[in-house]
C-alpha cells in the first residue's frame, strides 16, 4: 500500500498508481478541495453506485461510509481506489466492505476492492465533531485490541497494533480536551493509521461482530458501538488470551478492560440505551452477532447467549 502524507499529495498519487480520470465519491463539504475528476458521487453511504465507464479508477474522501461505499463501486468495477480518510475509521486498510442505505441501514456487504493508495491529511480532521472524533478513534482502538488476538493474527500485525494503541490512548484525551490542537490530531491519526494497517492484516474479532451487529440493525454510529463493545468482549476474551489482553492494557497504559471503559466514557459513550436500542431485541441482535465472522474469527467464538450476557452488562 502507498502511504503519502498531505492533500497536496494527491495528484502525484493518482499519477503514480496509473490513475488519470478519477471517479470521486465523498459528500458535498470536500468539493472545496478542487480534486480532479470525471464525476463526483455525493451520497454516502450509497447501496447503489456505479462506476462511468470513462474513469479509470476511484477516489473516496471521508470517513468509514464513503470508504467503505469506494470500496464497493471499486470491487464491483475492478478499479483501482485511492482512499482520503477523514475521520480515524480504519476502513481505508481492507478489501472488505459494508453496504448501507442512506439511512445508515446495513444492506449487505462484501469483499475484494482494490485499494492501492491512502493519502492522510491532519488538517482534514481538525473539524471533526467531538463525538465522531471519540467514536472512530475507540473503532481504531478496538482494531488495535483484535490485531493482537484475531485468527489472522500476525507478528507485523501485532508491532502495528501496539504503536497504534499507545498513540491513540495518549493521544484521544488531548484532542477531546482541545480540538483545534494539531499535534494532537496528527498523533491520534498516525495511531489510527497503525491500526487501521493492523486491522488489515490481522482482520476482526468479537468485539467488531457485536459492534456490526448493532450499528447494522439500527443505522448506529459503528464507532459508538464498539466504543461499548470493546470492553466486555476484552473481559470474556481475558479469560481465553490473557496474555494478549495484558500486552494491550499495557500499551494503552493500565488494565485492558478497565481503560478501554475509561476511554469509551470520556468520549461521552455510557449505554446501549442511550442509544434507543430496544432492551427486547437484544436475544436477536445477539443471535446475529454471533454468526458474524469477526465472532468466528475470535480466539473462542462465543455463543448467542455469551453475547446476549454482554450486550445486557452494557445496556
Amino acid at each position: 500500500m502507498i502511504v503519502r502524507w498531505g492533500i497536496g499529495e494527491l495528484p502525484a498519487t493518482l499519477r503514480e498508481v496509473g490513475i488519470e480520470q478519477p471517479f470521486v465519491i465523498a459528500s458535498p463539504r470536500w468539493q472545496s478541495l478542487e480534486v480532479r475528476h470525471v464525476d463526483w458521487w455525493s451520497e454516502v453511504p450509497s447501496a447503489e453506485v456505479e462506476v462511468p465507464e470513462n474513469a479509470d479508477g476511484v477516489v473516496a474522501i471521508g470517513g468509514g461510509s464513503a470508504i467503505d461505499t469506494a470500496k464497493y463501486a471499486s470491487a464491483q468495477s475492478g478499479k483501482p481506489v485511492v482512499h482520503v480518510p477523514t475521520t480515524y475509521s480504519g476502513a481505508e486498510w481492507t478489501t472488505f466492505y459494508g453496504i448501507r442505505s442512506p439511512d445508515r441501514v446495513i444492506r449487505g456487504g462484501g469483499a475484494g476492492a482494490h485499494p492501492v493508495a491512502i493519502v492522510y491529511d491532519v488538517d482534514l480532521t481538525l473539524d471533526l465533531p467531538l463525538d465522531v472524533s471519540a467514536g472512530t478513534a475507540l473503532n481504531a482502538l478496538a482494531h488495535c485490541a483484535e490485531a493482537l488476538y484475531a485468527e489472522g493474527r500476525k507478528p507485523e500485525g501485532d508491532d502495528e497494533a501496539l504503536a497504534g494503541a499507545r498513540l491513540i490512548a495518549a493521544a484521544l484525551p488531548r484532542v477531546l480536551e482541545a480540538p483545534h490542537d494539531r499535534d494532537a490530531r496528527e498523533e491520534l491519526l498516525r495511531g489510527a493509521m497503525h491500526a487501521g494497517h493492523a486491522l488489515g492484516i490481522a482482520g476482526l474479532a468479537l468485539a467488531h461482530a457485536m459492534a456490526q451487529a448493532l450499528g447494522g440493525t439500527y443505522g448506529i454510529p459503528h464507532g459508538a458501538m464498539n466504543a461499548l463493545c470493546l470492553p466486555p468482549a476484552l473481559e470474556f476474551n481475558r479469560a481465553i488470551v490473557p496474555a494478549e489482553v495484558r500486552l494491550f492494557g499495557d500499551a494503552v497504559g493500565g488494565d485492558a478492560v478497565e481503560r478501554s471503559r475509561e476511554l469509551a466514557r470520556l468520549g461521552g459513550f455510557e449505554r446501549l440505551r442511550d442509544f434507543g436500542v430496544p432492551e427486547g431485541d437484544l436475544p436477536a441482535v445477539a443471535d446475529a452477532a454471533s454468526k458474524r465472522a469477526g465472532n468466528q474469527a475470535n480466539p473462542r467464538p462465543a455463543s448467542a447467549e455469551e453475547i446476549l450476557s454482554m450486550f445486557r452488562s452494557i445496556y
